[in-house]
């Protein structure tokens, strides 16, 4: 077994039908993990890559959806994907959109590495957990004032299981894409002057690929991250180092 290999781990990706985490999924896959891939949306797409993965019907906008999810079945991996957004001026913004947004990216990824937790000590094994956090973890963003919250939350609530877990045997750190070309940032694409904007200010001249993403969540899940723990790893293309 070479130190990045996956080989005969079983891993749960959260939002895995498009984006990052399709992406995090086949390279998890390519190195060998068997996947569960849980979601509100069937992953067609992404089983039509890898017709091998285990789908389970899970909707994150209940913070509790995965309280039962790992009973009964060996994971070693979990990668909290699920996310979603909503765009309105602060002095606008809605009560119903800023719980969603809580609930799904920041309530739903505590609860569900709780149950991956709580399996992992019944088991006395260990495990890895990668959650997705954002730039916006470390800048304030426009018009997005509940992802913001959110994003800065799952920054902190890495740091906060990391240091309870990591002596249990539990690794957690957390990834922190940069403007990568999805569905949730397709608005900003489409506005001509946020897309120069943001490309202006990217040293590597170019928005992110979903695949950018993948590299790194397979790094920490892997062997080669045993000794890495509360760590937030922006892949940005060298957004935050101008």
């Amino acid at each position: 077994m070479t130190l990045f290999s996956l080989q005969g781990k079983r891993a749960l990706i959260t939002g895995a039908n498009t984006g990052i985490g399709q992406a995090v999924a086949l390279g998890l896959a390519q190195a060998g993990a068997e996947l569960i891939l849980a979601g509100r949306t069937h992953p067609e797409a992404t089983l039509a890559l890898i017709p091998k993965a285990q789908v389970l019907a899970l909707d994150f906008s209940d913070p509790l959806a995965a309280r039962d999810a790992f009973a009964g079945q060996a994971v070693d991996i979990l990668v909290n994907n699920a996310g979603i957004i909503r765009r309105a001026d602060a002095v606008d913004f809605s009560e119903d959109d800023w719980d969603a947004v809580i609930d799904t990216n920041l309530k739903a990824q505590f609860f569900t590495a709780q149950a991956f937790a709580r399996a992992i000590f019944a088991r006395k094994a260990s495990g890895k957990i990668v959650n997705i956090a954002s730039l916006l973890s470390f800048q304030g963003g426009i018009r997005v004032p509940s992802y913001t919250a959110s994003k800065h939350g799952v920054a902190g609530l890495t740091k906060a299981l990391a240091n309870e877990w990591a002596a249990r045997g539990i690794n957690v750190n957390a990834i922190a894409p940069g403007y990568i070309a999805t569905n949730n940032t397709a608005a900003l694409r489409a506005d001509p002057a946020r897309n120069a904007a943001i490309l202006d200010r990217i040293p590597a001249g170019r928005w992110g690929e979903a695949s950018d993403i993948a590299g790194a969540a397979v790094f920490l899940a892997s062997a080669a991250a045993n000794y890495i723990h509360g760590a937030v790893l922006n892949v940005d293309g060298g957004w935050l180092a101008r």
